[in-house]
């Protein structure tokens, strides 16, 4: 199976109260439409009294998220093997939440295909922030 480029995604949010599932609701669309595959997702909360909770998510086997997990962690500056939700929580402040994602682009797929049959390859493959453009 022909895997979609991986985009490693690091949210930080504030200190709402509760998030509105909105966020949810849109990854599961993308989901459903097969625009993007969760590889890895880690979603952590830091309550007021410093309490930690978290959700972790994949749409791949334990190995392939594990695999991919530890090489996204590794971007970000974690060390191999490293309690990326223990990382999370230190990094934040009481009463904020912060997530990293890895997502992979399914929609790419079909072009990443039609490039290679071709005789083509990607030459530089980076992703510009939407703040940037």
């Amino acid at each position: 199976m022909t895997l979609g480029p991986m985009q490693v995604l690091v949210v930080g949010f504030g200190s709402r109260a509760e998030l509105t599932g909105e966020i949810v609701a849109e990854l599961r669309r993308l989901r459903e439409l097969d625009v993007v595959r969760v590889a890895d997702l880690r979603f952590v909360t830091k309550d007021a009294d410093g309490t930690v909770s978290s959700m972790e998510a994949s749409d791949f086997s334990a190995e392939e998220s594990t695999r991919i997990g530890d090489l996204a962690g590794s971007l970000v500056g974690l060390p191999a093997g490293s309690d990326e939700v223990q990382h999370l929580a230190d990094a934040i402040p009481p009463g904020t939440s912060a997530a990293v994602a890895v997502l992979e682009h399914r929609w790419a797929v079909p072009l990443r295909e039609a490039i290679e049959r071709n005789d083509g390859g990607i030459v530089v493959d980076e992703w510009l922030p939407a703040s940037d453009a």
